[in-house]
């Protein structure tokens, strides 16, 4: 069978893929930071589904890396499935944040992530079919104060996933761009965001059900799945509320509270 490209395999999201892949008797090729974290997630999956695994960890923020990993994955591989979830991003205001954090979320978030779906896009139509999941956010949707880079990376996800969707309609390559809300992973504690009313006043989502209704919306050939009712209701605001009211209310739940 074709093989499954994972990015940010190691935990989260990026892991649940990986088991929803397996499960379905794909082999899988599973690409993070955490090397360790990566074989061990792959011991497991051969060991409980009985598929072949390969690990290539990468680091993609640095340059020319999504590159060197699409290279490796698909020596002697067919791609059939490409997951871009890897992602970085980081709470505080623009004018104080670490310019270092929020550059490497511009190199995963919009480089490697165009990188990868360049190529997997050529390689698939050359081949005769694939698909193509990206993990976007609502943050898509809406600016973001104090979370001001990771949504503009997640705007341009968004609308590059629809854009080439509509360009590959009526071939035998889909795009799919899942865009959920809070979700309980370690994405909100690496990002500074446990704390934020978004993640304390709301219920996150679990990383499982996340992944299971994007990899649905993926195998329907759907262009953009917004999980949860509250979460589609945030996608929606933004077409009928003034901007500034957006904005406005986008920063009350993304602040970090004052000690």
């Amino acid at each position: 069978m074709d093989w499954v490209l994972i990015t940010g395999a190691s935990e989260g999201l990026g892991r649940e893929f990986a088991e929803i892949a397996a499960r379905s008797g794909h082999p899988v090729i599973l690409s993070a930071r955490q090397e360790e974290k990566l074989h061990a997630l792959a011991d497991q999956l051969r060991a409980r589904h009985g598929v072949e695994t390969a690990v290539i960890p990468a680091d993609l923020s640095a340059e020319g890396e999504a590159d060197r990993l699409w290279s490796r994955a698909c020596a002697g591989r067919r791609i059939g499935v490409l997951v871009n979830n890897a992602g970085l991003g980081s709470n505080g205001a623009f004018e104080s944040a670490d310019f270092g954090r929020e550059a490497a979320s511009v190199a995963v978030n919009v480089t490697a992530a165009t990188v990868l779906m360049k190529r997997a896009v050529q390689a698939m139509r050359a081949a005769g079919g694939g698909r193509i999941l990206n993990v976007g956010s609502t943050a898509g949707f809406m600016p973001g104060p104090e979370m001001a880079v990771y949504h503009a990376t997640k705007a341009y996800l968004l609308s590059l996933s629809d854009a080439v969707a509509e360009e590959l309609r009526g071939t035998d390559v889909s795009v799919t761009v899942l865009c959920p809300g809070a979700t309980a992973t370690n994405f909100a504690r690496d990002a500074g965001m446990e704390a934020i009313p978004l993640f304390t006043l709301t219920r996150p989502a679990t990383a499982r059900a996340v992944a299971e209704a994007g990899g649905r919306a993926m195998q329907r050939g759907q262009r953009v799945r917004v999980t949860g009712l509250l979460n589609r209701g945030f996608a929606l605001g933004p077409r009928f509320a003034p901007r500034w009211l957006v904005t406005r209310i986008a920063r009350i739940v993304l602040a970090r509270p004052h000690r």
